[in-house]
């Protein structure tokens, strides 16, 4: 049985690709190396802002929205913390 938010994700894999990750990462890495502030705790096991956007996606606490695009040109905006349930 399909979940509501499967029935809602038509663009895509229903969990998030290797590829929006890494661009999701890499954003959020230039964002907390230009000064925005860190969403998680703090600690010093956390060496480069890489680490810290990488815990950031982990914990799913980054209010971002993922926009598929097909070749027609209709996209969807998805919202990141559905795709991070499926992972």
């Amino acid at each position: 049985m399909k979940t509501a938010e499967q029935e809602k994700i038509l663009v895509g894999p229903p969990k998030i690709t290797r590829f929006e990750k890494a661009r999701i990462v890499g954003a959020r890495s230039l964002q907390i190396s230009m000064g925005a502030p860190i969403l998680i705790a703090a600690d010093e096991s956390y060496s480069s802002p890489i680490d810290i956007g990488m815990k950031e996606l982990e914990a799913g606490i980054l209010p971002m929205t993922i926009r598929r695009t097909l070749p027609d040109g209709t996209f969807q905006d998805i919202p990141l913390k559905w795709l991070l349930k499926k992972a």
